[in-house]
Order: structure tokens, then sequence, then C-alpha cells
């Protein structure tokens, strides 16, 4: 009857340190892609504030601006430029979704609206 052996290698636990790699390479992307994700959130609301800032100083409408802006994001800043026939709006913001320490990532949302006549 063959005698059978087994070798003794170095390598006991490669597998577990690999993984373990890849577990932590895995989650730190995980936060990566949500913290993008809270950006395009702010930068939509920065959007979303242009548009309604546009649309309502269009029609002259100064309360429901003032509505828009107060309801936009916190720390923007709305710029308003008036021309003979078009209205236009930038909103700004340094967005920080988390935490401070975090770096501030600079956004910017542009809307055009035509001036409504009435």
């Amino acid at each position: 009857m063959p005698q059978i052996t087994t070798r003794q290698t170095d390598e006991d636990g490669m597998v577990t340190a690999e993984l373990a790699f890849a577990s932590l390479f895995a989650a730190g992307f995980v936060v990566l892609l949500a913290w993008v994700v809270s950006l395009l959130l702010v930068f939509a609301g920065c959007y979303s504030t242009a548009s309604q800032v546009a649309r309502q100083n269009a029609r002259g409408d100064q309360a429901a601006v003032k509505l828009a802006i107060d309801a936009g994001p916190p720390g923007s800043t709305v710029v308003i430029t008036r021309s003979t026939t078009m209205v236009t709006v930038q909103v700004r913001v340094a967005a920080q979704p988390w935490a401070k320490w975090l770096p501030a990532v600079p956004l910017t949302a542009q809307a055009h609206a035509f001036i409504e006549s009435g």
C-alpha cells in the first residue's frame, strides 16, 4: 500500500488575509460611493433651487423667490442676473455632506428663464 505524505507550507491563513483586505476594500468603496451619492443629492438641491428662483423671478413673484432661496441647500449663495429678456440664476455651495473635516466640494448649478410679461 502506498504511503500518503502531506507537505507543510508557510501559506497557512493566506486566504483569510486576502479576504480581510478584499472586505476592507469593498467597505471603503461602499463608503466612497455613498459620499458621491450624497454630493449628487446636494447638487440636485442646488439645481432645483436655481430653476425655482429663475422661474419665480421671471414671473415677478418676489415672495416665492425668497421662499425658494430659503429652501435651498444650507450655506448656498444665490446670484440673480436679470437682462431685458432673461433671468439667470446661479446657486453655489461648498458641499461637505457628512463632516466638516472632509474636503469641501464646490458645486454650482445654473438655470435660465425667459421673463414673462403680464
